[in-house]
């Protein structure tokens, strides 16, 4: 299962780091949350993936590191709010310009100045 999950997590940062190459701002914003989600499940596979194990210690028995659990909540939350900015400036940006093209909006910041 592990080897599914990291070809899972391989294949986002890989189609991530593409989008956030091109010129285009939305599919930097696109790029940046698929990213984040590799991430998150490299967080959650760290903790190994166990079926059917308690979260909690009971005796000698296997379990499951409830940590990154909580960590992917707490990263989940924070995705949601950055993610949220990010579109908003970027939203800003097209209707203040008229373009998402990464190249005219910075030779827009050059004829301002």
């Amino acid at each position: 299962m592990e080897y599914l999950m990291a070809g899972v997590i391989g294949l986002l940062f890989a189609v991530g780091l593409y989008h956030m190459l091109s010129r285009s701002l939305l599919r930097v914003v696109v790029g940046t949350v698929l990213m984040s989600h590799g991430s998150l499940l490299m967080l959650i596979t760290s903790g190994a993936l166990k079926r059917g194990a308690a979260p909690v210690l009971t005796g000698e028995a296997a379990y499951t590191d409830p940590l990154p659990q909580a960590l992917i909540l707490t990263a989940i939350v924070i995705g949601f709010a950055t993610t949220a900015l990010i579109l908003t400036l970027a939203l800003r940006a097209y209707q203040e310009r008229g373009s998402d093209d990464l190249e005219a909006l910075r030779e827009g910041d050059h004829g301002r100045r």
